[in-house]
């Protein structure tokens, strides 16, 4: 069960099963990617891998042909093909080449609503021809498309067999679109109210019209047509329904609009004005021969025909727009050979099957002339090129018969003689020709042609009717034409006066598909080709582009004419088989050899698996070393030698040189990859020595440079008065960064050496201070006397202390003689507050082992004794204040302000701090030195805060009661 595929060679038989199955998905595609076409039961899936395959691996151009008759299944086969090349394609998920790959699948659902119908065989028939190639770049990812279309049924919009409909998409519409779309279209859900749908409305409706149309309409959005070209295709749909219903009645002489409300809502469809729309459909402008233009009105038969030619032309001009829209999206765009490798191709063709209808007309007749045509070409490719190719090669072969087509082929085509050719005189000729006429001619001309007759040359053949029926015996069996309506599809009229209005519409989509409505009714043009020349030409450009490409083909069959899964009718596919030329395939395939190679090439692809031949072989020809090659595996019985090429009989050969192939193949790539990486090491190695090379000396140069600048700016400090403080150092090169800080600080400890060399013994101790002061206050105050004479012991200075020095200097050396104190640190008169909140005016002083409180108005008793052992740090603010806090080991600290100096803006707190730490680092001892806004404080244990504040009215600092402690209160400047 389920098994509808079998190989003639490489050629798929497909039987149409009629209803779903379980052969597709992405689990059986990769039971499918990368094998062999015989290691995996038959398969669309494995032909289309083997196309795949000769195209990257070969760079060869290949083509996948689907034929059959009508309903055997080419367009699901064509479609498992795309989603198979679909699927295993763009590993790496390049969004470019996704964009590809969506609107490649996505094309077939749009070209189906347009270009497919329900046929009493089939009810999703092509209704044209579908040739589609698929583009790729060297890496095997699909880079664009083109599509091409052939013959699209136009005529099936006037009229369809009993049991058919119209194409899908007028259907689709109709049951598919919104209430509100309907009406912006002036259109009803009933496709009976339409006479171009209302043949197929009765039983014919499919339950997927409905959301096909949704999904048409998405594939469109995919694909990238515009929201407002999505409209207008709509519109169009909407403009041949309507003039389907246009009705003629005759007012005298002349003719009317039965119904001219739907002359208006036609000219806004088609965005043209009513007057224009009404005249192209009762009237024909003619140019005379002196250049006057005038208007002839319509016969009710010659508007009823450009009514309906002009449906016809309208709807055709639609789906070639669309195709080349989709064309305008997938095309390869910038591709170079020289950047992205050989463009390569792959051709899919789904072209309409063989047709034999109970009557058949023009359509028919081409349809089965491309069948022929495809038919020749598979017996060219197949059957005759294989057996004069064993001719050629001196292989022993005896030769199979088969039915060549050609004499079929060129009773249609054929220069002044064929079909078309009479058809053609026919329409070219002047005066009235009737479709009978040129039947006549037919007969007269083709009358002895073995593969023609008509009643006329066969009068006791009932079953066709004199005047009207011709027979042309097919490959695929008999089939009687009507001539009826040959003349008029073939000349395929359309009265100049409907491309000018459709050409001057504001719809920009409608007017792009009729560019010939600019031209001038007076300007003479070129008669164009006739229907069956176009078709003629566009098939021998078919047959040539995939006679240029590596065929692969599928052959489909239908099991039976009811479209019924369980029914196999056996004499229908006995007939089907007959005359596809499957019998002749399989006897040249028996006979023959399912692969050859030129020996160069066979050799460049399996030469690995031979000792002899890897990495090249020394023998005097390619010949012998693929027999070599051969002998070595033990396949010489599976083989023959031609002249040329080698022929491999049985596939299973193959496939054993193509594992043993894979197996060597990643050995020989590790071997390159060794090789190359090698290579490139060392060449990379041979760059780094001279990169490092030139990059030594570069950097020599640099440091040689530096050096020499360094020492041009630095000789001549000695003299320079600053002793080159303000000379600029040089940038230095990376690897000097640290050398120049280095070098900075010998230089500053040099200059600072000979500076300090020219200070007088009795200034160190100052510079001393200084120093100390700026390493602990540098950055945390602002202001802090460093740039004034620091006097120190101030009371005892006459400018300071005029009347009361003396008191001073007898109450130091009183204490001299009691403690012995070394020598006197720093004093002056201060601003004290105590634990009581009350504020004096009191002097300190300062010796190397005591800070001393002095009552000055007492001749400077002394009122408290601290030694400078208990001082355990001080505290300063970062403002211009003079407050300073002394803290001590009994958390008892002190609290005092400079005042009364001279002069009265003099900063002494710098200088205190600075005395003391270098005191306290003299004698090995640390103090620690804290700035802050707001102090905290102890006063026998207690906790106490102060802060300072800035007052303009105050004429000298005091200190102030607060919540938590004191404030003092400072004059601002």
């Amino acid at each position: 069960m389920g098994r509808i595929y079998t190989y003639i060679g490489e050629v798929v038989v497909s039987m149409n099963p009629y209803k779903q199955t379980q052969l597709y998905g992405k689990d059986v595609i990769e039971q499918y990617q990368g094998r062999e076409l015989y290691e995996r039961p038959p398969h669309l899936y494995a032909v289309a891998d083997a196309a795949y395959k000769a195209m990257k691996r070969r760079a060869k151009d290949t083509c996948i042909v689907i034929s059959g008759e009508s309903g055997a299944g080419k367009t699901e086969a064509s479609k498992y093909i795309m989603q198979y090349i679909a699927a295993i394609t763009n590993p790496s998920q390049r969004e470019e080449v996704e964009r590809v790959k969506n609107v490649l699948l996505k094309s077939n659902c749009v070209l189906e609503a347009f270009g497919n119908a329900k046929t009493n065989r089939n009810d999703n028939s092509s209704r044209f021809g579908k040739y589609m190639d698929i583009n790729f770049d060297f890496k095997g990812d699909p880079t664009g498309g083109h599509i091409n279309n052939y013959l699209l049924e136009k005529s099936r919009i006037l009229h369809q067999q009993p049991g058919e409909r119209n194409f899908h998409s007028f259907y689709q519409l109709l049951l598919g679109a919104s209430d509100a779309q309907l009406a912006s279209l002036h259109l009803c859900r009933d496709p009976a109210a339409y006479r171009f749908t209302s043949e197929g409305a009765s039983n014919n409706l499919l339950a997927s019209d409905r959301s096909n149309f949704k999904d048409v309409a998405d594939a469109m959005k995919v694909i990238g047509f515009s929201p407002e070209e999505i409209d207008s295709v709509y519109k169009i749909l909407a403009t041949i329904l309507h003039l389907g219903n246009v009705s003629f009645v005759a007012e005298g002489d002349a003719m009317a609009i039965e119904n001219l409300e739907l002359v208006s809502q036609l000219a806004a469809l088609t965005s043209t004005e009513p007057e224009s729309l009404l005249r192209a459909l009762l009237y024909r402008a003619v140019a005379t021969g002196s250049g006057e233009v005038i208007e002839k009105g319509h016969s009710a038969k010659e508007a009823n025909y450009a009514r309906d030619a002009c449906a016809k032309a309208v709807y055709e001009r639609l789906f070639c727009w669309i195709v080349g829209r989709i064309n305008t999206v997938i095309e390869v765009k910038n591709y170079d050979a020289r950047l992205h490798g050989k463009n390569t191709v792959i051709a899919v063709l789904d072209i309409y099957g063989f047709e034999i209808f109970d009557s058949n007309s023009f359509e028919q007749f081409c349809i089965n002339y491309c069948n022929e045509k495809l038919q020749q070409l598979f017996i060219e490719l197949i059957l005759r090129q294989e057996q004069e190719e064993y001719q050629r090669e001196g292989i022993e072969w005896q030769h199979i018969e088969y039915f060549n087509n050609q004499i079929i082929v060129d009773l249609v085509e054929q220069p002044h003689k064929g079909i078309i050719s009479i058809l053609d005189e026919a329409c070219l000729t002047g005066g009235q020709v009737t479709d009978a006429m040129f039947l006549d001619s037919m007969n007269t001309k083709l009358g002895k042609h073995p593969h023609y007759t008509s009643r006329k040359l066969c009068a006791t053949d009932k079953s066709m009717e004199f005047g009207r029926d011709f027979r042309i015996k097919h490959y695929a069996g008999n089939v009687t034409y009507s001539v009826e309506g040959f003349i008029d599809k073939n000349k395929d009229t359309l009265f100049q006066d409907f491309k000018r209005l459709m050409y001057n519409s504001t719809d920009p989509v409608l007017r792009e598909m009729w560019p010939e409505g600019e031209v001038s009714i007076t300007e003479v043009t070129k008669r164009p080709l006739t229907a069956a020349t176009l078709f003629k030409n566009s098939m021998v450009a078919l047959v040539e582009n995939l006679a240029s490409k590596e065929p692969y083909y599928v052959r489909c069959i239908k099991p039976n004419d009811q479209k019924s899964p369980l029914l196999f009718d056996a004499e229908r596919c006995r007939h089907q088989v007959e005359y596809l030329g499957l019998l002749e395939n399989v006897r040249v395939r028996r006979a023959g050899f399912a692969y050859r190679q030129p020996y160069d090439r066979f050799l460049l692809r399996y030469k690995m698996t031979c000792e002899y031949t890897w990495p090249n072989h020394l023998m005097p020809t390619d010949q012998e070393a693929t027999r070599a090659l051969i002998d070595q595996h033990g396949f010489q019985d599976d083989v023959a030698y031609g002249h040329t090429k080698i022929f491999i009989r049985m596939p299973q050969t193959l496939f054993c040189l193509e594992q043993e192939r894979a197996q060597l193949i990643p050995i020989i790539v590790l071997l390159l990859q060794k090789a190359w990486r090698g290579a490139l090491a060392r060449r990379r190695c041979r760059y780094l020595r001279a990169i490092y090379t030139i990059m030594g000396h570069y950097k020599r140069h640099k440091v040689k440079t530096y050096l020499l600048e360094l020492v041009r700016r630095f000789q001549g400090v000695r003299s320079m008065a600053d002793y080159g403080k303000g000379v600029e150092w040089p940038d230095p090169p990376a690897v000097l960064a640290q050398f120049q800080e280095n070098s900075k600080l010998l230089f500053r400890r040099w200059r600072a050496r000979q500076i300090v060399k020219n200070i007088p013994p009795s200034d160190m101790g100052q510079i001393q201070a200084k120093v100390a002061a700026m390493e602990v206050l540098q950055g945390l105050r602002k202001d802090w006397g460093c740039q004034r004479n620091w006097g120190r012991d101030y009371l005892s200075s006459v400018d300071e202390n005029p009347v009361m020095a003396a008191q001073f200097a007898r109450r130091v050396q009183a204490l001299r003689d009691k403690v012995h104190f070394g020598s006197v640190l720093f004093s002056c008169h201060v601003r004290k507050i105590n634990r009581f909140n009350k504020s004096r005016d009191r002097a300190i002083l300062v010796t190397d082992q005591h800070l001393y409180k002095l009552e000055p108005r007492k001749q400077y008793k002394v009122m408290r004794t601290l030694p400078l052992s208990m001082v355990t740090g001080v505290s300063v603010t970062s403002c211009q204040d003079q407050l300073m806090v002394f803290h001590t080991q009994n958390h008892d600290d002190l609290v005092i302000c400079f005042h009364k100096m001279q002069p009265e803006e003099d900063n002494r707190v710098g200088e205190l701090v600075g005395v003391l730490v270098d005191h306290f680092k003299t004698t090995k001892r640390e103090l620690q030195v804290r700035v802050s806004d707001c102090i905290q404080l102890s006063l026998r244990g207690r906790k106490r805060l102060v802060a300072v504040e800035m007052r303009h009215e105050l004429a000298f600092p005091d200190f102030g009661k607060s919540r938590d402690g004191f404030v003092l209160y400072c004059p601002r400047r």
